[in-house]
């Protein structure tokens, strides 16, 4: 088995400015100190904030997409890395301290993919709940909030993130991995920042999820659930 011996960090946003330094801060930290992590690529989605300038003062690399897509942002972003590994992360977390070893040490020793177990910033019992089901495998399990990791050669036989989802693409490629690679979760948890349920309340969060969620399983359009997540959240 060759050995795994780079990571590229992928992270798209739009319009993160209060959280992208947090975590630019937290992964060039960890860049200094392990020499496996080798860049980390911010994807930018035409931000009107201050979010690539905050980013390039941590001297990441920017890339500019014309699309205010996730999926096609990420692609971007994993055709430019040079990484063995590929890491996407979502600007409003934090992955664990230890994250670069865990990658490859489970990569190295048989899986080709997985993602992080996580848990919210606030002390919420409903917000606990939510965690426990990114423990163990289900269909619940593949979000971006757990901050996938895949082997390039994965991700490049199975064509990366598909760009006509609007939506839930994180899941369809985790599923879509399930397939043929052998998946893993680390019970190491990412910290999630809990803005969207600050802004909404825990059960309206909870209904567009649920909506979109069984909408996409039984098939409904993609602009469909987008304009369902849309009208039901403030994000």
């Amino acid at each position: 088995m060759p050995e795994l011996n780079s990571l590229s960090i992928i992270i798209p946003t739009v319009n993160e400015e209060k959280l992208i330094g947090r975590l630019c801060d937290f992964l060039c930290s960890a860049k200094d100190s392990d020499s496996r992590l080798i860049e980390i690529i911010v994807v930018d989605g035409r931000s009107k904030d201050r979010t690539k300038k905050i980013a390039y003062d941590f001297g990441v690399t920017i890339l500019d997409s014309d699309h205010k897509s996730r999926a096609v942002q990420m692609n971007m972003g994993a055709n430019t890395a040079k990484g063995d590994i590929l890491y996407f992360v979502h600007a409003d977390v934090l992955p664990p301290k230890n994250f670069i070893a865990e990658i490859c040490n489970v990569l190295q020793n048989g899986a080709d993919f997985g993602c992080f177990s996580y848990r919210f910033d606030q002390p919420s019992g409903l917000l606990k709940l939510n965690s426990r089901f990114t423990r163990k495998d289900s269909k619940y399990v593949g979000g971006g909030d757990q901050t996938l990791f895949m082997k390039r050669s994965v991700f490049n036989a199975l064509g990366g993130y598909r760009e006509d989802h609007l939506i839930m693409e994180d899941f369809e490629l985790y599923w879509r991995a399930k397939q043929d690679f052998r998946g893993c979760i680390i019970p190491n948890d990412v910290i999630v920042s809990a803005r969207k349920y600050q802004k909404n309340n825990y059960l309206r969060v909870q209904l567009a999820n649920f909506l979109v969620f069984n909408g996409y399983r039984l098939g409904v359009q993609q602009e469909r659930l987008a304009n369902w997540y849309q009208a039901l959240l403030t994000n």
